[in-house]
C-alpha cells in the first residue's frame, strides 16, 4: 500500500525555493515602485523570462507534476512577493490555459510562443471573458461572433470589461456568443492575432489593488480573424451546438471552463498575499513594544496571529487537494475548486485586515506594506468568480439542485 505524505518532493522544494529566492530579490525591491507608478514591470517580466520563469516551457513543466502542486506551490511565492507584479507574469497564463483547455494542438504550437514573446522582447496575453452586463452571469454575454462563410473569417463585435493586459497583449482570446438562443452553451473562445485591425483599447483603469497589473476595457468592432481562431475548431463548434439544441448534456462553456482549470492557482496566489501579511505582523508583534512588553505577548494580539496561520494552512491544504484532483481528472463532485478559491479569497482579506490592525496607524502607512497587501487582497473574493458564485457552484453540486 502506496504511503501517504505531505511531505514535498525534492523538484517542488527546489521549485519553492527558487521561485521564492526570485520574490524575495527581485519582486519586492520593486513592488512599492510600481504600485506607485501603476504602471506594467515590464523589466520584472524580462528578468523573469530571461531565469525561465516567464514562459510556456515553465508551464509545462509545472504541470507535469503528477501531484498538481507545482504551480500553486510557484504561484504562492511569487504571490509572497508582490500580487500585482505577480500577476503581471503570470496573467499570461489564463489565456494559455483558455488555448490548453480548448484549441487543438496546432493552435496550440501557433499561438502559445506568441502569448509570451522572448526572453529579449517578451510580450502578454490577454483573456477577454467579463463584460459591462455579464460578470458573474455568463449567460448574459452579448459580444457576438458571426462566420464569414465566403472569407472563411469569425467577425466579432462587442466589449469586454476589467481584462487583466487588455490592449497592450500581442494575444487576445476572446469569448463570444455564436448562437444567442443557446445562451451559455452557444458560446465559443476565438484567439485575436497581435496587431488585428478593430480591437482597441480606450484607457487603463484605476484600480484600489493589484497596480502594477495592467487592466482595461476592450472594445471589439467588426475584428476579423481567421477561421483557424476559433479554438477547437468547426467542426468541434457545430457538434457541440447540435448537442445543445437537441438537449443534450455539453461540456462546460468557454469562459467556465478557463477559470474551473484555474481556481486553485488564483487560490494560491491569495495564500501568498495573507501569507506575507501574517509572517511580517508576526514580526512586528514581535518587536514592537507598548507598556513594557512585545505586543505579541498580549492574548488578543497573539490569538489573532494564531488564526491567522490556521487560516492560511486551512486554506493550503483545500487549494492542494483541488490542484491534484485536476492534475489528476479527479471530478469536483462537492465543488472542491470552488472551495479553494473562496476559503483562500476570503482568508486573504480576513488575515491581511488583521495584519494591518496589528500594526495599528504603521498599518495604515505606505511605509509597511501590510496597507498594500491589504489592498491586493480584495480582488480574491471578486474576480474569476465573487464568492457569492463560489458558494452557489458548491450549493450546485452537494445538493444536485439547480439553484
Amino acid at each position: 500500500m502506496a504511503e501517504f505524505s505531505l511531505d514535498l518532493t525534492e523538484e517542488q522544494r527546489d521549485l519553492r525555493d527558487w521561485v521564492h529566492g526570485f520574490a524575495t530579490e527581485v519582486v519586492r525591491p520593486a513592488a512599492a515602485e510600481w504600485d506607485a507608478r501603476e504602471e506594467t514591470p515590464w523589466p520584472v517580466i524580462q528578468e523573469a523570462a530571461k531565469i525561465g520563469l516567464y514562459g510556456f516551457e515553465f508551464l509545462a513543466n509545472c504541470w507535469a507534476d503528477p501531484a498538481g502542486l507545482s504551480l500553486p506551490i510557484a504561484s504562492e511565492e511569487l504571490f509572497w512577493g508582490d500580487a500585482g507584479i505577480g500577476l503581471s507574469i503570470f496573467g499570461t497564463s489564463l489565456a494559455v490555459a483558455a488555448i490548453y483547455g480548448a484549441g487543438t494542438p496546432d493552435q496550440l504550437v501557433e499561438w502559445v510562443p506568441q502569448c509570451f514573446g522572448t526572453p529579449d522582447e517578451p510580450a502578454v496575453a490577454a483573456f477577454c471573458s467579463t463584460e459591462p452586463e455579464a460578470g458573474s452571469d455568463v449567460g448574459a454575454m452579448r459580444t457576438r461572433a458571426v462566420h464569414d462563410e465566403a472569407a472563411d473569417e469569425w467577425v466579432l463585435t462587442g466589449q469586454k470589461a476589467y481584462a487583466t493586459n487588455g490592449g497592450i497583449a500581442g494575444v487576445h482570446v476572446v469569448t463570444a456568443v455564436v448562437d444567442p438562443a443557446l445562451g451559455s452553451r452557444g458560446q465559443a473562445a476565438f484567439v485575436v492575432p497581435p496587431g488585428t485591425a478593430g480591437l482597441a483599447t480606450t484607457r487603463k483603469l484605476a484600480k484600489l489593488g493589484l497596480r502594477a497589473s495592467h487592466t482595461a476595457d476592450v472594445f471589439l468592432d467588426e475584428v476579423r480573424v481567421p477561421g483557424r481562431c476559433l479554438l477547437g475548431g468547426r467542426d468541434a463548434l457545430l457538434e457541440r451546438l447540435d448537442r445543445a439544441r437537441t438537449g443534450k448534456r455539453a461540456a462546460t462553456q468557454a469562459a467556465m471552463r478557463t477559470f474551473e482549470m484555474t481556481r486553485p492557482t488564483v487560490g494560491a496566489q491569495a495564500i501568498g498575499v495573507a501569507r506575507a501579511a501574517y509572517e511580517y505582523a508576526l514580526d512586528y508583534a514581535k518587536s514592537r513594544v507598548q507598556f513594557g512588553r512585545p505586543i505579541v505577548e498580549n492574548q488578543a494580539v497573539a490569538f489573532a496571529l494564531a488564526d491567522m496561520k490556521t487560516e492560511i494552512d486551512a486554506a493550503r491544504l483545500l487549494v492542494w487537494r483541488a490542484s491534484w484532483m485536476g492534475r489528476n481528472n479527479r471530478p469536483f463532485t462537492a465543488g472542491e475548486g470552488s472551495m479553494s478559491k473562496l476559503k483562500a479569497g476570503e482568508v486573504a482579506v480576513s488575515v491581511t485586515e488583521k495584519a494591518v490592525q496589528i500594526l495599528g496607524g504603521a498599518g495604515f502607512l505606505r511605509e509597511h506594506p501590510v496597507e498594500r497587501w491589504y489592498r491586493d487582497a480584495k480582488i480574491y473574493t471578486i474576480f474569476e468568480g465573487t464568492s457569492e458564485i463560489q458558494r452557489l457552484v458548491i450549493a450546485r453540486a452537494i445538493s444536485g439542485h439547480r439553484l
